[in-house]
């Protein structure tokens, strides 16, 4: 069984967020993005304590895929520095793992 990840990466709207899910879902790098309710984010930024809106996408994706996802997110991404954080899924149901590698594109 190949390896895979719950990639977390926060949105400063709906557009953004739709936009990133699309490219992610159309060339195949996901199998599956979930879109959190908004949400309050605070943050240090540029020496200040900062606070806003945030959309959280959770990405499934095989291991393989992280870099080109990695930086699909960071050629559209409004933020200077985006949250693109993987985190290993240790167990999962074998089917579901099956169903992301069906539908991912692979190397």
């Amino acid at each position: 069984m190949s390896q895979y990840l719950l990639i977390l990466c926060n949105c400063p709207d709906e557009d953004s967020a739709s936009k990133i899910t699309e490219i992610l879902l159309s060339r195949q790098l996901v199998a599956c993005v979930n879109q959190s309710a908004p949400m309050k984010s605070s943050y240090r930024w540029q020496g200040k304590i900062e606070q806003s809106i945030e959309l959280q996408l959770q990405l499934k994706a095989p291991e393989r895929n992280f870099n080109a996802i990695e930086q699909a997110i960071s050629a559209i991404h409004p933020y200077a520095v985006p949250e693109i954080i993987a985190l290993p899924l240790v167990k999962l149901n074998p089917a579901y793992g099956n169903w992301i590698d069906e539908v991912t594109l692979r190397d």
